[in-house]
């Protein structure tokens, strides 16, 4: 299996659990949703996430913890990660307009770090130039 086809394989598995999130986001669910369903639905997706990021830093040689597309990747999942964590906590306080809004950001950083991971690796095995930011 290519990088390429090793990230779209985890970003194809949080499928079920962004729609999950968008259903929750737009109030389409019904009753406001537990803070453990938030938890379970954006730690998958974390844990997609975080290895899509693993196998493209790996797949385009940037192996060392320092590397600087190494550190922008941990810093867009460190996002990610804090966007689930506010989500989590407006689900248990029952207040669904801050939910709503962090979980329609937690689905744009979801895509956005999407994008950085094929970005920084190129399909046919040379790696991309690491972006500057």
């Amino acid at each position: 299996m290519t990088a390429d086809e090793e990230i779209r394989d985890h970003q194809a598995r949080c499928e079920p659990y962004l729609l999950q999130l968008r259903i929750f986001a737009h109030g389409h669910y019904g009753p406001m949703p537990t803070a453990a369903e938030v938890a379970q639905a954006t730690g998958v997706i974390i844990a997609e996430v975080g290895a899509g990021s693993h196998a493209a830093s790996a797949a385009a040689g940037f192996r060392r913890a320092g590397s600087g597309t190494g550190m922008f990747l941990q810093v867009r999942l460190d996002r990610l990660s804090t966007a689930a964590e506010e989500a989590v906590a407006a689900a248990r306080d029952g207040n669904f307009a801050v939910l709503s809004r962090v979980l329609r950001r937690f689905d744009a950083l979801t895509t956005a770090i999407w994008t950085v991971q094929l970005a920084v690796y190129e399909p046919g095995g040379s790696p991309a130039e690491p972006a500057s930011r």
